[in-house]
């Protein structure tokens, strides 16, 4: 090196190149909102989800990439929830002036659904046979017999119903210009079930003129909940014919519960 390079002050040097310190590293903008992306987006590194505490606004934006509802990764935020939360949505699903859509409008789950569901499956098969016992035992107790269809049944109604209804009104409530989030439907339409569950229970009394006010009560809160929830994720939309026919559909539900497994 020069000498006269070599007698310079260190600081001199230093200040000619501009010094990167670490705390003025930025995070890539790109990286972080692949981060919060909502079906994955394609062609990202390592891709990513929209967490459930994500705004309800941003969903849209991704919504062009339908792989990512196929994406089983994609739904494992909307599973880790506490039992708290969950209660407080079981008991907002039978009182629906609790602002259910609002409780779930930042962090919806599917845990709360998928049991609600898989636990009104096994108790329509299992109660449905004890109540159609009940009404037969004091004609001819020996001509009954356990029916094992009841519980491929209601698995094949349940589910379906569960998964297939909201995403119809989904693709239904977005063709009419709404902006709706298909696992905010399928939470919401999953926690519409709960009420069938106490009611299968009260079903089981012998007593076919109160079975069938358990089952109007039972359909018409679920039908009111899915009401209630549908005007406020439309924005004041105009969408009653939808509306309407979400309820309808809803309270058919409860008709077919009772006909086919509390007959």
């Amino acid at each position: 090196m020069d000498e006269g390079y070599a007698n310079l002050p260190t600081s001199h040097l230093l200040g000619s190149v501009p010094a990167v310190m670490q705390d003025d590293r930025k995070p890539d903008a790109g990286a972080t909102s692949r981060l919060q992306e909502f079906p994955p987006a394609p062609g990202g590194n390592g891709g990513g989800y929209r967490p459930p505490g994500a705004p309800a606004d941003g969903d849209i934006e991704n919504q062009a990439n339908w792989k990512g509802y196929f994406n089983v990764a994609s739904y494992a935020p909307y599973f880790n929830v506490d039992t708290d939360v969950v209660v407080d949505r079981l008991i907002s699903s039978v009182y629906p002036m609790d602002g259910f859509y609002r409780k779930i409008d930042v962090n919806p789950d599917m845990y709360g659904p998928l049991w609600i569901t898989t636990t009104l499956v096994f108790m329509l098969a299992a109660f449905g046979n004890f109540a159609t016992y009940l009404m037969q035992k004091k004609k001819n107790p020996d001509m009954w017999n356990f029916d094992v269809g009841y519980f491929s049944w209601a698995a094949s109604v349940m589910y379906g119903y569960a998964i297939v209804v909201p995403a119809v009104f989904f693709f239904l409530f977005q063709y009419f210009g709404s902006r709706p989030n298909l696992v905010r439907f399928w939470c919401m339409w999953g926690y519409s079930l709960f009420v069938f569950i106490p009611a299968s229970v009260l079903l089981l009394i012998p007593v076919e003129f109160l079975r069938w006010v358990i089952i109007a009560l039972s359909g018409g809160a679920s039908s009111w909940f899915i009401v209630l929830n549908l005007k406020d994720c439309t924005q004041g939309a105009d969408m009653m014919v939808l509306i309407a026919s979400a309820a309808v559909l809803q309270f058919a539900l409860a008709l077919f519960i009772k006909v086919f497994f509390f007959a």
